[in-house]
């Protein structure tokens, strides 16, 4: 299935992950996920610490440090960063670039 067409059935919908908790597009545009199998869901830098704790090896380590709570605000800010910039990284092209925030109407 092609991305656009992907796109435009999933837009506004939103998935259960293992019953638990509800998990949009939106929210699966802006951050890397991770869902265990019992349904817990992870988000941004807390998902790319549960990938390398399951990668095993020196990558467990580092994912398990990326958990403890003096580094989580660090790792949060890190992955933020990285994500509003991945498109001017190495390898990075236009298609990586999020897009435009919507304003929040009150």
């Amino acid at each position: 299935m092609r991305a656009g067409v992907f796109q435009q059935r999933c837009r506004g919908a939103s998935w259960y992950a293992g019953g638990r908790g509800e998990v949009s597009a939106e929210r699966a545009e802006r951050e890397v996920l991770w869902v265990t199998p019992s349904g817990r869901v992870y988000g941004g830098a807390q998902a790319v610490a549960r990938l390398l704790m399951r990668s095993g090896g020196v990558w467990a380590y580092l994912g398990a440090v990326l958990t403890a709570a003096p580094v989580r605000p660090l790792a949060g800010l890190a992955y933020r960063w990285v994500a509003r910039n991945r498109h001017r990284m190495p390898g990075g092209t236009a298609a990586c670039e999020l897009p435009a925030r919507k304003p929040v109407r009150p």
